[in-house]
């Protein structure tokens, strides 16, 4: 994993009448870590969630589909901020080196679903997430 970069895939659907379901390409994680933590969290519309960054830990998020969301990061502090903006039936994994600041923004009309992984664990005492504003809202 690449810890200066941020990097984003689409992941198409490639369920049947069961359901969705979106493979994750195997290369995603051949350098990945080992999880310590799982956080599933929904965001409701017109929400955002993170506008953080981790000084020790490495995040993968898997988005789900739903509607429109927005996707905000630097690469470090007094870096540029970037954005893409998402929609449509692809899930989307993001890998987020320590130092980048992230935050995903719900900019439709129903839940947007995130499962974060990371590879310590959350720690209340020592939380490693410290706040700094990417989003723009």
């Amino acid at each position: 994993m690449d810890d200066a970069v941020l990097e984003f895939a689409e992941i198409d659907d490639s369920g049947d009448v069961r359901g969705s379901s979106f493979p994750v390409p195997p290369q995603w994680f051949a350098e990945a870590f080992c999880v310590r933590d799982a956080h599933p969290s929904s965001i409701r519309p017109g929400h955002t969630r993170g506008d953080h960054y981790h000084e020790v830990r490495h995040e993968i998020l898997i988005v789900m589909p739903a509607g429109r969301w927005s996707l905000h990061w630097d690469s470090g502090a007094d870096t540029m901020v970037q954005y893409r903006k998402f929609e449509g039936t692809a899930a989307v994994i993001i890998k987020v080196p320590p130092l980048s600041s992230h935050a995903i923004r719900n900019d439709g009309d129903t839940d947007l679903y995130v499962i974060g992984l990371t590879d310590g664990p959350y720690d209340p005492d020592s939380p490693d997430t410290f706040p700094r504003k990417v989003s723009g809202t």
